[in-house]
């Protein structure tokens, strides 16, 4: 007798305002700390143009990466936009990107929480910390999705009211001669030697916005996907942006620029400026901004859990990582592997140095890599499908098409190839990384064979589901 391969779902709970809760949450940490290295690469003003276009590219991006995930709703999010326009090694590309933005990320940020609490408790071992966030917030999202959610909105509203309150107790010090001066690299004026540090900052402006677009892979667990993502998407992007600008200008503007070009604290540093090192003020910035690294580290594991989870699923990494827990309904096994693969790198950091910098300073610029190379492919899977597909059930149709999305597509471009310019050596190894993908994607075929069949992927269900019913 034929048995019916069943294909492992995901449970629908999740509301616009909790996909939005997400989208934020997995960003707001850059609001707090990588980005002011931008500073000593460009200067403020440099910076500042830096950043306004990769803002603008990433509304582009978002704008138009949102017809494709209303479109196909899939845990997958890229991996299955890729796969739906390009075939099998289209999703493999996407796939990889994702997993590498993803995956690298969270150790970093586990890093920087382990070394937050350290500045407050300097007895207790930053590694152990960050091992120990790991571990609290595997076990939370292996909970359920709603419970990890709602987590996930109460402290990143907590960190935007830490990042207003922020905004309101330095702007009485703002003078723009402050933030102007030596704005351009560290000359009060204009030169064309101010573009090298443009362009050389453009992995930090990046961090401002890196990984909003992981809500998409919260599609099969949202509630009436094609009306809820939109909502959390452009809300999303739009609350970034301005908390973006808002904290650069009046953090640059406080007093001397260059003494936060090259620490990880630049808003307490910032604020110390104007309400001294004993304000409670202070105090509250410094405590409350743990929150934002605990809102980007908690939703980021949703998100490499669930990519791992859909890539299992369709064959492409041992099918055992596609396992529901059937209590939760939540991908247990891949929030584990996940894990497992951060917290060796916490623990390799002091082991492996590439280019003079420990393993996870160089994470973050191996996870801007992914990035790139995931909206790259996204973008072109969004032309390929308008042509390929005209008749998918488009909910939500990119604005401004096709400006908008090639707007996207060609900054992308240009950031891959200035990032590859000032990181050719970990660009070297992310290459190599993806070629030994490729080579286990090569010998691994069968496996994609025996899969249970994904409608989605193969271009079969044109109408995406509308409710969890």
């Amino acid at each position: 007798m034929q048995t019916t391969k069943v294909t492992p779902v995901l449970k629908r709970t999740l509301g616009s305002f909790k996909l939005w809760g997400i989208a934020v949450g997995l960003v707001i940490s850059g609001e707090y700390f990588g980005w002011s290295y931008g500073w000593a690469q460009a200067g403020t003003l440099g910076f500042l143009i830096t950043a306004l276009v990769i803002a603008a590219m990433y509304c582009a991006f978002i704008f138009s990466f949102t017809e494709l995930t209303t479109s196909i709703p899939h845990a997958g999010g890229p991996f299955a936009y890729a796969y739906r326009a390009f075939g099998p090694t289209g999703g493999f590309v996407a796939g990889f990107a994702t997993l590498v933005e993803f995956v690298f990320a969270p150790p970093a940020i586990a890093m920087a929480i382990g070394a937050y609490l350290n500045v407050q408790f300097p007895a207790i071992e930053p590694k152990w910390v960050a091992v120990g966030a790991y571990i609290v917030f595997m076990v939370l999202n292996i909970l359920g999705v709603s419970i990890a959610a709602t987590f996930e909105l109460l402290v990143t509203l907590l960190a935007i009211f830490e990042l207003l309150v922020f905004m309101g107790v330095v702007a009485p010090g703002f003078e723009m001669s402050n933030f102007v001066h030596g704005g351009w690299a560290g000359s009060d004026t204009f030169s064309p030697a101010a573009f090298s540090g443009i362009f050389a900052a453009i992995p930090f402006a990046i961090w401002f916005f890196l990984a909003i677009e992981g809500a998409s892979m919260a599609a099969e667990e949202a509630k009436d996907p094609q009306r809820t993502i939109p909502k959390a998407f452009i809300g999303g992007i739009l609350t970034l942006t301005v908390l973006a600008l808002g904290v650069m200008l009046f953090a640059g503007g406080v007093g001397d620029w260059t003494k936060l070009s090259n620490i990880n604290d630049p808003l307490p540093q910032a604020m110390k400026l104007i309400v001294g090192s004993n304000s409670g003020w202070l105090h509250m910035l410094v405590w409350l901004g743990l929150f934002g690294l605990i809102a980007s580290f908690h939703g980021i594991i949703m998100g490499y859990s669930r990519q791992i989870f859909a890539l299992a699923r369709a064959g492409y990494l041992p099918k055992r990582l596609s396992s529901v827990n059937a209590r939760f309904q939540t991908p247990h096994l891949g929030i584990i592997a996940g894990g497992v693969v951060g917290i060796a790198a916490i623990f390799s950091d002091s082991l492996i140095v590439i280019g003079g910098q420990p393993l996870t300073a160089n994470i973050v610029t191996m996870s801007v890599f992914g990035a790139i190379v995931m909206y790259i492919i996204s973008m072109a899977a969004l032309f390929k499908l308008r042509r390929s597909e005209p008749n998918l059930i488009r909910p939500f149709r990119a604005p401004l098409y096709p400006f908008a999305p090639a707007l996207a597509l060609v900054l992308a471009v240009v950031c891959l190839i200035a990032m590859i310019y000032y990181n050719t050596l970990l660009f070297m190894i992310f290459a190599a990384m993806m070629l030994l993908a490729y080579a286990w994607f090569r010998l691994t075929h069968q496996a994609r064979a025996d899969a249970a069949e994904d409608l989605q992927l193969r271009g079969l269900q044109p109408v995406p589901a509308k409710s969890g019913k």
